[in-house]
């Protein structure tokens, strides 16, 4: 069985851009990572080690930890290798797996081949030591193995995470292009945000924003709202200490009397979709949800808190130009009516920003799929700027 002591490699992946805000939350767990690169964190640790990293990150994916590194030219090398690993110690023979790859490999022009060597290597070697074999597919609900092949080096990893972390459970109904949860976070964390001030989030779709918000500054941790992970299923699965860390999960919960987080939208579904998955996150208590055109959306006066804005980016020519008119009706209200916060706006539409009209102190880059967007940042003043002294 695997030796949930062991220390070997462990490589936290997450989507791109991400990688500064989850090399924080490691940091924040007291990890000090090796490398970090632009879609993850590498450190070394153990499978209890990947057991506590599933539960508590935030902006991660897959978590996953290295079992063997070595040379294949092509696939005849890799299942030979793999042949001979000894994956009974890993799964049940009666179980489940599946097969996650990326792979740069000049002799496979299809990474769906090399999945297949994987699986064929396992199956065989279950069938030469015990005369069964596990079955396999496309979920990712039990055991996953996870090759990662670079030219001539491969290896074999255990994702102990299975589904992505990237979502965080609460989310049943989606509603109108979502942001990813793990991205929601991210960008929460590169605000100024203190997490006990006001949170403004006008246009708030199914919720993400202001929920994520209301998960952060209870301390209300992923691990809570999901019940399983790969891990779970490998040989030797040490329940107890996934136990003890969920009791902790439940321990650091913070109640914040007085917490504000505002949350409004023109259509009534996307409020009523917000209020639904606020509960399922269990942080509804927290969120004042209104159903108004944005403008209309309650700010405190000098509370010192941040507006946050996720509009639509537009991708027809009519639709961009109708958003030119919000884009610059977003811009008078953080000015006029949010003076004393910080206000963000977050797009993939770098044309439709300069309509804001506002100078931004911060443009923090992130991506949603594959576009390039920025979070803005806008410092409004209370009252005049004081200006500097000439000496």
């Amino acid at each position: 069985m695997p030796n949930f002591t062991a220390s070997s490699r462990i490589i936290v992946t997450c989507s791109n851009r991400l990688a500064p805000y989850l090399q924080m939350e490691v940091e924040e767990l007291g990890y000090k990572p090796k490398r970090v690169f632009k879609t993850g964190v590498e450190l070394k640790g153990t499978l209890l080690d990947c057991i506590k990293l599933n539960l508590n990150l935030r902006c991660a994916s897959q978590v996953l930890y290295s079992l063997n590194e070595f040379k294949a030219f092509n696939a005849d090398d890799l299942y030979k290798t793999l042949l001979h690993y000894p994956w009974e110690d890993v799964m049940e023979a009666n179980g489940y797996f599946s097969i996650s790859s990326n792979v740069r490999n000049e002799t496979i022009n299809n990474s769906l081949f090399a999945n297949v060597k994987v699986k064929d290597a396992i199956v065989d070697r279950f069938r030469n030591n015990t005369g069964g074999r596990p079955n396999s597919g496309p979920e990712l609900d039990r055991t996953v193995i996870h090759l990662y092949w670079n030219d001539i080096t491969a290896e074999i990893f255990i994702d102990t995470s299975g589904e992505t972390l990237s979502k965080h459970g609460y989310r049943k109904i989606p509603g109108k292009a979502p942001m990813l949860e793990s991205l929601a976070a991210a960008t929460l964390l590169a605000t100024k945000w203190d997490r006990q001030s006001p949170v403004i989030n006008p246009m708030c779709g199914s919720g993400t924003i202001a929920i994520e918000a209301a998960l952060l500054a209870s301390n209300r941790r992923p691990g809570l709202l999901r019940p399983n992970y790969a891990f779970m299923h490998l040989v030797g699965y040490e329940e107890d200490f996934y136990e003890k860390e969920f009791r902790k999960l439940e321990e650091q919960v913070k109640e914040i009397p007085g917490l504000m987080i505002i949350a409004t939208d023109i259509s009534e579904d996307a409020v009523n979709i917000s209020r639904i998955n606020a509960g399922i996150a269990g942080v509804e208590e927290y969120i004042e949800f209104a159903v108004c055109d944005f403008e209309e959306t309650t700010v405190p006066d000098d509370a010192g808190g941040i507006v946050y804005f996720n509009p639509e980016y537009g991708d027809r020519l009519g639709v961009e130009a109708e958003l030119e008119v919000t884009y610059k009706r977003m811009g008078d209200f953080l000015k006029k009516k949010c003076k004393g916060y910080f206000g963000y706006i977050f797009t993939g539409n770098l044309e439709l920003a300069k309509k804001i009209g506002l100078k931004p102190s911060r443009r923090i880059e992130f991506f949603t799929s594959k576009i390039d967007c920025r979070l803005f940042e806008y410092e409004l003043y209370s009252g005049t700027r004081r200006k500097e002294n000439n000496l």
